[in-house]
């Protein structure tokens, strides 16, 4: 059954070439379905991460000339906003779709959070390792990851947090992507299971806060 959330109109949005154009489609097409992805997607991810979350819609209002090539909803412990705290991320794009966890460059205790993934890394390896096609992403922007996990030395996977300090725009991305053409085929149910099937693997991360 071909999902009635994400089809290809979805994904040909970031094929429109100007900026207002692309900026109203998205308004028009893409934001409304995250909106509503969001919220029911919110509840089964609180009790995964066990407490409350809150769902942010990216608006881009940064935005006046390039129009955005990727645009996403998101899931944080803060009513108003996202970008300072860890969260999640179900982000639309050219050619897929990705469900990302993200310690971002404006979160303020980053330092504290590497210093704790280096402490801890060896224990979550095995099961992350494990895991189908979750990857390293240098930019939460980047539609393939870096690397895959199952690729990395429990070492390298450790010292994965040096991306996050050290310069002052470091983040660290994990998550895993669904091709577009795959996602087509995909019920409501299907993308909502394997959202939360990837933020259940990345919970642990999200609570060493």
């Amino acid at each position: 059954m071909a999902s009635t959330l994400f089809t290809s109109k979805e994904f040909e949005v970031f094929k429109i070439p100007d900026f207002q154009g692309r900026m109203a489609a998205l308004r028009e097409r893409v934001r409304p379905k995250l909106a509503e992805f969001g919220e029911t997607l919110r509840p089964s991810l609180a009790k995964v991460v066990g407490g409350d979350l809150f769902v942010h819609v990216a608006k881009h209002a940064r935005r006046t000339v390039n129009p955005p090539d990727d645009t996403w909803v998101a899931f944080g412990p803060d009513k108003r906003g996202y970008k300072k705290d860890l969260h999640f991320k179900v982000a639309v794009s050219r050619n897929c779709l990705r469900f990302l966890f993200e310690v971002g460059p404006e979160y303020q205790q980053k330092t504290r959070w590497a210093s704790l993934w280096t402490k801890k890394a060896s224990e979550l390896a095995p099961a992350l390792k494990k895991a189908r096609g979750l990857g390293w992403f240098k930019s939460e922007h980047d539609e393939e990851p870096a690397t895959l996990l199952k690729d990395l030395s429990p070492e390298e996977l450790r010292q994965l947090s040096q991306e996050l300090t050290r310069t002052r725009d470091g983040q660290f991305v994990l998550g895993r992507l669904v091709s577009r053409e795959e996602v087509a085929d995909w019920s409501r149910e299907a993308i909502h299971k394997a959202a939360l099937s990837t933020f259940e693997l990345l919970a642990p991360l999200f609570r060493m806060r």
